[in-house]
């Protein structure tokens, strides 16, 4: 009876602990495929669980940052829902390739033409963005999850360094340092062509080389096998001659 309690009670407390410890890992994040490296572009996920057992996600808001605000956002479609990209004037201009860009991505909103997230599942929206601040380590990005039953969480505490995770806290995209040849690539995209290009001509050189060659050793062989035929054509006639020489003598 004492060890039927004990493992009765080490079970509660194992189910109070996942229960405590499930909305940790069940909040909206976006994560990058790949990398988001600083000063490029870069396709991110924003990752949204169902939490709810009797509802279903059917909207998903996420607002982007206005202090690093990106002047490229490109979401990629998703079966299933509708997309709206909305923008936004800045107070201070962008310059982009250079152009100067005076608004930028402010939300994008995805709403289920179904049934949207169901319990139990959970869903990827991926979007491009770029370019990524050159003074920032992270960016934040607020987000709003309503469920089929007009309940909103509302993923907007910002994660303080040093302090425990928020309760309900915003999607966080951690911003890696570039990589020192990042300007590099396309010289060097460049050298490989001119490389490319030099290994062809070359080719081709050696090629109509060869066939110089080739039609040099065709000549030779002609001019050989047809001194070889003259011989043979002269020599069968010096010997038709001694024959009918012989032939006369007889007779």
């Amino acid at each position: 009876m004492k060890a039927s309690r004990i493992a009765a009670a080490g079970a509660a407390a194992g189910a109070a602990v996942l229960a405590v410890s499930t909305p940790c890992f069940a909040h909206v994040s976006v994560q990058p495929e790949g990398e988001a490296a600083k000063g490029g572009y870069a396709v991110v996920g924003f990752k949204v669980p169902n939490e709810r057992d009797n509802a279903s996600t059917t909207k998903l808001e996420v607002t982007f940052p206005t202090d690093h605000p990106l002047a490229s956002v490109m979401p990629q479609p998703v079966d299933g829902w509708d997309v709206k990209v909305t923008t936004s004037k800045l107070d201070k201009p962008l310059e982009m390739h250079g152009k100067k860009i005076d608004e930028a991505v402010s939300k994008v909103t995805w709403t289920a033409e179904g049934d949207g997230i169901e319990p139990g599942f959970f869903q990827k929206f991926p979007v491009s963005v770029g370019t990524l601040p050159e003074d920032a380590d992270e960016l934040v990005f607020k987000a709003l999850q309503t469920y089929s039953n007009k309940e909103v969480v509302r993923w907007i505490e910002v994660p303080q360094e040093g302090q425990e995770e928020p309760e309900h806290p915003a999607p966080v995209l951690t911003l890696s340092e570039a990589s020192e040849d990042g300007h590099a690539h396309g010289a060097a995209d460049d050298d490989k062509a001119s490389g490319d290009t030099a290994a062809a001509e070359n080719a081709s050189a050696q090629t109509s080389a060869s066939g110089d060659e080739g039609d040099s050793g065709g000549t030779d062989t002609t001019a050989r096998v047809l001194g070889v035929v003259g011989i043979v054509v002269g020599a069968a006639g010096v010997a038709y001659g001694v024959l009918a020489g012989r032939r006369r003598t007889t007779a």
